[in-house]
């Protein structure tokens, strides 16, 4: 008898302990479900945008063609990242037989499907100030859409390609290198014209987001699963690997399907509004007439914005000369380029926020806007809201009284009301992308994480630490717009309990995610900026 065969009994035990959850087939109802939501879903996206249309000039047949094809690969983006980021929150629950495979991930989605429509906005337009001004400025011209175009595909390559590998690389590292590539390729192109390359002071606090957030996953994850080891030490079933697919006790099942519902749910407001910022750009520059500016602004909001920006000009610069807004403009994109303060750089803002009051008042109501002005007024609007932040950051706004300062806030806070605004169809399509992305290409993610991460399965306890962790700071970093990587976040989780367990880490698997993480940023910035490069020379 070979001495290396294990007994019998030892093999039964073995086969028991192997879930085989992840494995459970997909309903039959699957399937007709997914078409008709997705049937569905496109139909409303038709009406809506066919509603926001009418308004304006018919579009001409390549203006069409070029508007799908970027919403196509905008929302690509969105489905590929359900693959990555969302397959991370049900490998917990999955690999704990919380739930079966279909229904977690059913579940997941659509979490995440609320999560998007729920979101507020602030991720996505922090995501669009890492863009150099210029760009965003003129996202209508060839460079515009080349940005755009370049940013996406390499951003769904990268992670098409970790996908595949079943590497766990974050969505949201991957589009930030995206973006770094199409900045700094546009200030290697035209440096010697004035162009300001990426907004480092955006990039750094977005980089510390990255960075930190996988720490603070890794260190609370180990101290939350020691507490709960304290708290549960007599209910040992909770630190052993599951039998087969035997559930855990209720309340723990309960608290691991109460945190992948959270961490879906925070996914979609954070990660899902990545996606969100980019359409927005891509419709502000193809149809300015109908997204440049929140459409649905009253006219009593219209009048207060008037009010607002006189009483704002004479708060911040009361002698404030009237400046022709031309030399305003170019005073202001100065200062945001280099982030040099001038003299005249606070009273090019008070004239020029004076000018914008009277400018769409002149007009009574947003729709009555031409398109020759409308794009003009939201460029002046965004390169005002944008100073303003950089003034205040830098405390290089005069002193003024209490009385003042609100005067001043509330006019930035009625400023970005007209700017950052996202259509309920952007929403549902980002949203029904992310959901239906996570129900197609989780399987690979999942098995990395729940399988290879560490060297023993995981425990009960170690799921719900996990997740309760990961859950807290996405959701966390969502309430202070800050784009993290739910990847991160929850594989460093993971890798916290086991280590806190004395379960041992798979360093051939950490090695490989490690790596990831670390190529992901050069990767991407050389693919993009490479992309950007050569579009250019299509459009110039």
């Amino acid at each position: 008898m070979n001495s290396k065969t294990p007994p019998v009994q030892d093999r039964m035990h073995s086969a028991s302990n192997k879930s085989t959850n992840v494995h459970v087939p997909t309903p039959k109802f699957f399937m007709p479900v997914f078409f008709t939501v997705i049937i569905a879903t496109l139909i409303y996206i038709g009406f809506q945008v066919s509603a926001d249309l009418s308004h304006v000039p018919p579009l001409s047949l390549y203006s069409v063609i070029l508007l799908a094809t970027a919403l196509l690969i905008a929302l690509g983006f969105e489905f590929v990242n359900g693959f990555h980021d969302t397959a991370n929150a049900v490998a917990t629950v999955i690999y704990t037989n919380a739930l079966s495979a279909p229904v977690a991930v059913m579940w997941a989605g659509f979490c995440n499907f609320l999560g998007v429509m729920v979101a507020s906005g602030a991720v996505a337009y922090g995501i669009i100030a890492l863009l150099p001004v210029e760009l965003i400025m003129n996202v209508s011209s060839g460079a515009g859409f080349a940005m755009v175009f370049a940013m996406l595909i390499a951003a769904i390559l990268w992670n098409l390609g970790t996908w595949f590998l079943g590497i766990p690389a974050s969505s949201s590292h991957t589009l930030i290198g995206s973006i770094l590539g199409v900045g700094i390729m546009n200030y290697l192109l035209h440096s010697g014209s004035g162009a300001s390359g990426v907004d480092m002071d955006q990039v750094i606090k977005v980089g510390k987001a990255l960075l930190f957030s996988p720490l603070i996953g890794f260190a609370f994850a180990a101290v939350v699963f020691l507490l709960v080891k304290t708290i549960f030490k007599r209910q040992l079933e909770l630190f052993q690997p599951p039998e087969g697919n035997k559930p855990p006790p209720p309340l723990i099942r309960a608290i691991l399907i109460f945190t992948c519902t959270g961490v879906s749910f925070a996914h979609g407001s954070n990660d899902g509004q990545k996606g969100m910022g980019l359409i927005m750009l891509i419709l502000i520059g193809l149809v300015p007439l109908a997204y440049s500016l929140n459409k649905n602004l009253d006219h009593a909001h219209i009048q207060s914005f008037e009010q607002l920006s006189s009483q704002a000009a004479v708060a911040m610069y009361p002698a404030h000369a009237d400046i022709p807004d031309e030399q305003a403009r170019q005073t202001i994109t100065a200062y945001i380029q280099t982030k040099e303060i001038t003299p005249e750089v606070v009273p090019a803002l008070a004239s020029l926020t004076d000018h914008l009051g009277d400018r769409v008042a002149q007009y009574g109501d947003l729709k009555n806007i031409p398109e020759d002005a409308i794009s003009s007024i939201r460029n002046d609007m965004y390169l005002s809201t944008t100073a303003f932040k950089r003034l205040d950051k830098a405390d290089q706004l005069p002193a003024m009284p209490e009385a003042q300062q609100k005067v001043v806030k509330e006019y930035r806070s009625n400023l970005d009301s007209f700017l950052q605004y996202i259509p309920t169809w952007v929403k549902v399509a980002v949203a029904l992308a992310l959901g239906l992305g996570t129900m197609v290409g989780w399987k690979r993610i999942v098995v990395t994480v729940g399988e290879r991460i560490g060297k023993h399965h995981m425990t009960y306890g170690q799921g719900m630490s996990a997740e309760l962790v990961a859950m807290s700071t996405i959701a966390a970093a969502d309430g202070f717009g800050m784009p993290v990587s739910t990847t991160h976040v929850l594989n460093s989780a993971v890798a916290g309990t086991m280590v806190a367990n004395k379960s041992g880490l798979n360093f051939a698997t950490v090695k490989t995610i490690l790596s990831a993480w670390i190529f992901t940023l050069p990767a991407t910035i050389c693919l993009s900026g490479g992309l950007y490069w050569i579009f250019l020379q299509f459009v110039s």
